[in-house]
């Protein structure tokens, strides 16, 4: 008789999902510009069984070395404080904001989206790119590809509404994010 397969370890998701709504989080991360942090972060979601949705990273500071890490990530509000928690441990971490509790802040992300079509199709793709505001950056007798920029939303709705056109392809570039007002994160 075979004995039952082991029970892998629950996710933090599923155990705190009775708990709390999930709540989606923008979480900007100052870190020193070296290498093995971004393995080191990604490490930690990694090892906790946290999802992120979106991740960028680029230098902010060239005279200081330092970067700055954008995470998007989805949890209870009690494993979105624990992930804050747990990257401020990281050594070369500076800092850790929570963009999401904070209120005030911006975010965009730049997208690249390919669409075949010929005839009403191709018609309705370019009206709806420019209601939009999304720019051909090329095109063929037989499809487009649309840069667009805006909220993450913004590029959703846009990609859902060419899919029935002949939606091929989309590239995004993940979200970046800064707080509104003269204050520095």
């Amino acid at each position: 008789m075979n004995a039952p397969a082991p029970a892998s370890p629950p996710s933090p998701y599923s155990s705190a999902m009775g708990k709390s709504a999930m709540e989606s989080h923008t979480l900007s991360v100052l870190v020193d510009n070296e290498p093995g942090v971004l393995a080191r972060v990604v490490g930690l979601f990694s090892a906790r069984g946290y999802n992120i949705e979106s991740l960028t990273v680029a230098e902010v500071a060239h005279g200081e070395h330092l970067s700055r890490i954008t995470i998007v990530t989805t949890g209870t509000p009690e494993i979105i404080e624990q992930i804050s928690h747990q990257l401020d441990r990281i050594v070369p971490i500076h800092r850790v904001t929570d963009l999401t509790l904070r209120g005030r802040s911006i975010q965009r992300e730049l997208a690249m989206v390919k669409v075949r079509g010929k005839g009403e199709n191709r018609v309705e793709a370019m009206r709806l790119a420019e209601a939009f505001r999304a720019r051909v950056i090329d095109a063929t007798t037989e499809s487009f590809v649309f840069e667009l920029t805006g909220r993450p939303d913004k590029i959703d709705d846009f990609v859902e509404l060419m899919r029935p056109l002949g939606l091929v392809d989309v590239a995004r570039t993940g979200v970046a994010a800064i707080s509104r007002g003269p204050e520095a994160l």
